[in-house]
């Protein structure tokens, strides 16, 4: 449970607030590559932790992301010529380039443009992804060179969908791996909707252990489930600071799948979804693959600023029916459930009436690294996770006999090229 000062402090996003300045220290995916295809292009508008903002790919072929307001009248560079490497106003013709600085008046004899600037975020390409760093320039991390950035099309997928509540408890709803026996269950063998298998060995498994061990990086975290044959299926994930999750894609897969939670403002966040094989399997099916309920068109309108089709507004399509003989839900698609049950807490949930539990203890974690980051911040500190330890890490489970070390089995899997992280004294 969290006191209502500490849940404010966790949820509020915008400029000069604690949890703001704080996320504003990490580099975050700020859109799809694809979404500016061509140098000179139309700009986008991107809306990133309570900022309306404008991305455009200069003539030389780099992303700009500025402040989408002119200076001079207040006129959106939505509507701006994109052009010489720059974002024109077509109101009078003020000119910007990619680091918000007026560079053409074209309504001035006497131009001012070094007196003109706005805000211009640094960005990073990768693996089809535009990443933005908001915080001080001095304070710039490392790229976000996660493992999956380095692997390239179609051993890689990505896509992005809205989810319309906080960006915390959404996040949450990620992490929690107590749920997914649960909220993602199959009522039968071969429902007429994806969901988790009653053959799965989760399903077969009892409620879970969570074990969680503090990193430099955040934590890794366990899902020890207990067998009918006393051996325990395990789970192994990462929590990487402060909105992503590395989690493991099925036995037997050479994958890792995860999910940034990033703010757009204090009641919206844009759910960003990767997958990657590392053994050469093609992963480029997992964007128009339905069962997830990521897929474009049937469950994400990118026509409609990435918006579900299924949401608060339609009772995110429940289908009663169904609910009874096929799935647990009665709702279609994996996510789509996580979003339905994430977005039906209300916009910003209120944490001073929860009742937590064992089954919790990752929230828990999550909950006193993102505190302990904002204090970290506050005094002129780093928060945790801005360092590049979390380059070459995956997610990974197995089933192990009761005799068997699992971590011994599991850790060199998901620390496959350095000895496993040691915490810092401070991040527990």
């Amino acid at each position: 449970m969290l006191s209502h000062e500490e849940n404010e402090r966790l949820t509020r996003v915008g400029p000069g607030t604690p949890m703001g300045n704080t996320m504003r220290r990490y580099w975050m995916p700020a859109l799809l590559s694809w979404e500016l295809p061509e140098p000179d292009g139309a700009p986008v508008r991107v809306r990133l932790l309570g900022e309306d903002l404008v991305a455009f790919r200069t003539t030389d072929g780099k992303v700009g992301l500025v402040d989408e307001f002119c200076a001079h009248r207040g006129v959106s560079l939505w509507l701006g010529r994109n052009e010489d490497n720059g974002i024109r106003c077509v109101f009078h013709g003020w000119k910007y380039d990619r680091d918000g600085q007026c560079v053409e008046q074209m309504n001035e004899q006497r131009p001012f443009c070094s007196k003109v600037k706005i805000a211009g975020y640094p960005t990073v390409e990768m693996a089809g992804v535009v990443w933005a760093y908001m915080g001080p320039r001095d304070k710039q991390p490392a790229p976000p060179n996660y493992d999956w950035t380095l692997y390239s099309q179609p051993n890689v997928a990505v896509n992005k969908g809205v989810q319309e509540c906080n960006w915390l408890q959404a996040l949450e709803g990620g992490i929690d791996t107590s749920h997914f026996t649960i909220l993602h269950r199959a009522l039968k063998k071969n429902p007429i909707q994806y969901a988790v298998s009653v053959d799965s060995p989760g399903m077969k498994g009892g409620a879970p252990t969570i074990e969680v061990e503090y990193t430099d990086y955040g934590y890794a975290y366990y899902g020890v489930r207990p067998m009918a044959d006393e051996s325990r299926y395990v789970r192994g994930y990462h929590f990487v600071m402060p909105f992503t999750a590395l989690r493991p894609p099925g036995p037997d897969k050479q994958q890792v799948h995860g999910h940034y939670w990033v703010p757009i403002d204090d009641e919206n966040c844009m759910v960003w979804n990767f997958y990657y094989s590392y053994g050469g399997e093609d992963m480029s099916t997992r964007i128009t693959d339905g069962h997830s309920g990521n897929s474009y068109g049937d469950f994400i309108d990118i026509n409609n600023g990435f918006r579900p089709v299924r949401n608060r507004t339609n009772g995110w399509m429940i289908d009663r029916a169904i609910q009874k003989t096929e799935t647990f839900t009665g709702i279609e698609g994996i996510n789509q459930q996580d979003r339905a049950v994430q977005e039906s807490m209300r916009p910003i949930v209120d944490r001073t009436k929860e009742n937590l539990g064992p089954a919790d203890k990752a929230i828990i974690a999550t909950r006193l690294l993102l505190l302990k980051a904002v204090a970290a911040v506050e005094q002129g500190g780093d928060p945790v996770g801005i360092a590049p330890s979390y380059y070459e890490l995956r997610a990974a489970e197995g089933t192990y006999p009761k005799n068997v070390d699992w971590r011994g089995e599991l850790l060199p899997r998901m620390y496959p090229k350095s000895k496993k992280q040691k915490a810092p004294e401070s991040a527990a």
